[in-house]
């Protein structure tokens, strides 16, 4: 038993979930599992990313917290499934682009992303997490 709490699960509202579905399958390049309550989920090593349409409920979708972290290996092949889905950050991290793949002042390789519902994700290189 352990006192520390364990993330296990974000949620991401969304107001179409099968445009939804498929933009996180090509970002993720993982396919994840449809579940009842109009969400389906992507395990992302140990973490569930649910994706949840909450217009089926007649809300508005509101957009969770400012940048999810996710680690990988490639960052380049996330980068140009990014790049071809339209969804690089149009903002600035300390004055540079946030959506272009940069050492960040912290000493991560990273760039960000917006869905279209304006969650915000953020993709590291592994073997540079700031920690």
């Amino acid at each position: 038993m352990t006192t520390t709490p364990k993330l296990f699960r974000v949620t991401l509202e969304v107001s179409d979930l099968e445009a939804a579905t498929q933009l996180y399958r090509d970002l993720l390049g993982i396919d994840g599992t449809r579940h009842p309550g109009a969400r389906h989920y992507f395990d992302c090593d140990g973490v569930i990313v649910a994706v949840i349409d909450v217009a089926q409920g007649g809300l508005i979708p509101t957009p969770g917290p400012k940048s999810l972290s996710f680690a990988v290996d490639d960052i380049d092949a996330i980068h140009q499934r990014a790049s071809r889905l339209r969804v690089l950050a149009p903002y600035r991290v300390h004055s540079e682009p946030a959506g272009e793949i940069l050492e960040r002042p912290w000493g991560e390789r990273s760039f960000y992303v917006v869905d279209p519902w304006g969650n915000d994700l953020c993709f590291c290189q592994n073997g540079t997490l700031f920690t």
